[in-house]
C-alpha cells in the first residue's frame, strides 16, 4: 500500500536496520554464495574497519571497479557507513575511459579484484591506466585470491580492519548526513564523454524508497536483478529491497540460463532484465519454456509495445511494466504501475516516482507543452544528481531553470504517463527532414528474423546524412540487407528507409546501453576505406 511519507536513512545504516529487523533472513543471493542480513552487515562493517585503518577519512572518494560480487556490496555499503563516497566505475571501461574517470573524480584509493581475470585482468587495467599515477591517487587494493605488484592484497587490506574498533565505525557512522555524496557515476557515455554525477545519501534512499511503494515490494519478496551494480539498474533495486526487507538476488556476469536458474531455484517473485538485450536473451534461451516462473508477479522490461506485449504474453502469470529513466535524474524516473492496463504499461515508461517531478517542455521556449505534444523531458526532484563532478559549466548548461535537461523527447498522457520518443541527438536530418531513429528501429524489429535493431546517422553528400541500421539476428534466423531495406520500403517515407544494413552478433555497450556513436564510426570507417578502394 502506498505510503504518504518517505522514510529515509543512510545508506550504510539501511544495512544496521535489516540486520536488527531480519537477522536471520537471506538479503543477498549469488549463485555461489548467500548472506543473510546479519552476516552481510558483519561483512560491511569489517569493510568499513578495513578502508578506515588505511587512513582514508571521510569525505575522501574511493573507486570500485568489480563485477557484481559481494566484495563489491561489502565495500560500497562499508564505504556509506564511515561517510567515504564510492566512485562506482564501470566495468567495460579500456584504460583511456579509466585514466579519464581516476583522475576526474579525485580518488585516493581504487579497489579491484581477480575474480574474473580469466576474461579481464583488472590489476593491469588499472596500471595502464594510472601510470602515471592520478595526484590524488595513493593506494590500490587487491581483492582476490591472488596478489599484485603495487598492489595490496586481501591479507593485507583485511589485517587493516585490527587497527578501527568496532565503536569507532559506530561513532563515525552516526555522524554521517544525509546529504553528503554517498556515489559517484558517470554517464554511460552513449552519446559523449563520461560525466560524474555525485549522489547523496537522501537521492539513493527516496528513490529506492519511491520503487518500494511502486513495485508494491515486501520481506516475502525475492527480486533478481542481473544488472550492473555500478550502474543505478542494479544499485536501487538492491537497495529498495532491503527497505522492503526482500532478498536481492544478482549474479557475477550475464549469463540468461544461470539467470533461470536463479528464478527458478530462488522463487523469485519479480524479474529485473529491464534492457531489450538482455530480455530477449532471456526469452530466447532454450531453458525458458521449461523454467518455472510461477511466482514472478511482476517483470520491468523496456522496449518497442509489439515486443512488451510479447513480453507479456511469455510471462502470462506476471505484471509486465515498462520504464524511463537517466542517470542524472536518478536512475529511473518513471514507472509502470502493477494496476495499469496492458497497453498503458507496453506504450508508456509509467508515471513519475512520487520523488521526482517531470514535464514536458518546448526545446526552445522552456514552455510547459500539453499532454499528447512532444518535446523535451526534463525533471527535478530528490532523488537526482544535483550537477557534474567539477564541470559547473556543464551543470550549468543541463540545469537551467531548476530543471534537468535530459536530452530527450517525449510525450505524457492525460494521466501523466511518460512516453520516450528518442534523443535529440537521435534525431536524423535526412534531406532536411527530422527522422527519429526510434522509429526505424521500432518497425524493424517488427521483421519476424530480427531480434534487435539500432540506427543512427552516417554523413551522406547529398541529403547531408541518411540512415544506417545495425541489426543482430534472432536465433537460427536468417534475412539479408536488401531484403530488411525492402521490409522497410513502403511501410515508411522513403527519407527514412535505412541506406545501410550491417548485421552484428556483439553490441559495443556502455553499462547497460548500447553505444551508438561506436556503432556510427565503424560504419563511417568503412565507408571511407571503402571510397578509398574505388
Amino acid at each position: 500500500m502506498r505510503r504518504d511519507w518517505a522514510e529515509v536513512t543512510t545508506v550504510g545504516d539501511l544495512l544496521a536496520r535489516g540486520a536488527s529487523k531480519w537477522p536471520e533472513k537471506d538479503a543477498l543471493v549469488f549463485p555461489d554464495c548467500r548472506r543473510t542480513f546479519s552476516q552481510l552487515y558483519h561483512g560491511v562493517r569489517r569493510k568499513a574497519r578495513s578502508l578506515v585503518g588505511l587512513g582514508i577519512q571521510p569525505g575522501e572518494r574511493i573507486g570500485l571497479l568489480m563485477p557484481n560480487c559481494t566484495d563489491f556490496v561489502e565495500t560500497i555499503f562499508g564505504g556509506a557507513l564511515v561517510g567515504i563516497p564510492v566512485l562506482t566505475i564501470n566495468a567495460r571501461f579500456k584504460s583511456r575511459e579509466l585514466s579519464h574517470v581516476l583522475a576526474d573524480a579525485d580518488v585516493v584509493a581504487v579497489l579491484t579484484t581477480d575474480l574474473v581475470a580469466d576474461h579481464v585482468d583488472f590489476a593491469a587495467l588499472l596500471n595502464e591506466a594510472s601510470t602515471p599515477p592520478p595526484p590524488a591517487l595513493r593506494l590500490r587494493v587487491l581483492l582476490g585470491s591472488g596478489s599484485h605488484p603495487g598492489y595490496l592484497d586481501r591479507c593485507a587490506f583485511e589485517s587493516a580492519a585490527a587497527q578501527v574498533t568496532e565503536n569507532q565505525i559506530d561513532q563515525t557512522r552516526r555522524i554521517v548526513r544525509l546529504r553528503e555524496e554517498a556515489v559517484m557515476m558517470y554517464t554511460s557515455g552513449t552519446t559523449a564523454s563520461p560525466k560524474g554525477c555525485p549522489f547523496t545519501h537522501e537521492a539513493l534512499m527516496r528513490a529506492a524508497d519511491a520503487i518500494v511503494d511502486r513495485f508494491e515490494l515486501a520481506p516475502d519478496d525475492c527480486f533478481w536483478d542481473p544488472l550492473p551494480m555500478y550502474h543505478l539498474s542494479g544499485l536501487l533495486p538492491m537497495l529498495a529491497n532491503w527497505i522492503a526487507g526482500a532478498t536481492f538476488v544478482s549474479q557475477l556476469h550475464w549469463d540468461p540460463g544461470e539467470g533461470l536458474r536463479l528464478m527458478t531455484q530462488e522463487r523469485c517473485t519479480f524479474a529485473y532484465p529491464t534492457f531489450p538485450t538482455f530480455v530477449q536473451d532471456l526469452l530466447h534461451h532454450p531453458d525458458f519454456a521449461g523454467a518455472d516462473l510461477s511466482r514472478v508477479r511482476g517483470v520491468l522490461a523496456i522496449g518497442t509495445p509489439d515486443s512488451l506485449r510479447d513480453v507479456q504474453r511469455r510471462f502470462s502469470q506476471a505484471v509486465v511494466v515498462s520504464s524511463y529513466g537517466i542517470t542524472e535524474g536518478g536512475g529511473v524516473a518513471c514507472f509502470g504501475r502493477l494496476d495499469d492496463p496492458l497497453e498503458a504499461r507496453v506504450c508508456t515508461g509509467g508515471p513519475p516516482l512520487d520523488c521526482t517531478q517531470v514535464k514536458i517542455v518546448d526545446p526552445d521556449t522552456d514552455e510547459e507543452l500539453a499532454s499528447g505534444e512532444v518535446g523535451a523531458i526534463v525533471l527535478r526532484g530528490a532523488a537526482c544528481s544535483e550537477g557534474y563532478h567539477g564541470d559547473p559549466a556543464a551543470t550549468a548548461a543541463a540545469w537551467r531553470t531548476g530543471w534537468f535537461s535530459t536530452g530527450d523527447l517525449g510525450w505524457a498522457d492525460a494521466d501523466g504517463r511518460i512516453v520516450y520518443v528518442g534523443r535529440w541527438k537521435d534525431m536524423l536530418k535526412v534531406g532536411g527532414e527530422n527522422v527519429a531513429a526510434l522509429e526505424i528501429e521500432n518497425l524493424l524489429v517488427t521483421h519476424p528474423a530480427v531480434k534487435l535493431a539500432q540506427v543512427v546517422g552516417v554523413p551522406d553528400p547529398r541529403y547531408v546524412e541518411v540512415p544506417a541500421a545495425f541489426v543482430e539476428l534472432a536465433p537460427g534466423a536468417s534475412t539479408t540487407a536488401d531484403e530488411l531495406i525492402g521490409y522497410c520500403r513502403g511501410t515508411v517515407a522513403s527519407f527514412k528507409v535505412p541506406r545501410y544494413v550491417r548485421f552484428v552478433e556483439e553490441w559495443p555497450m556502455s553499462a547497460t546501453k548500447i553505444q551508438k556513436f561506436r556503432l556510427r564510426e565503424l560504419l563511417v570507417e568503412e565507408l571511407i576505406l571503402a571510397a578509398t578502394d574505388e
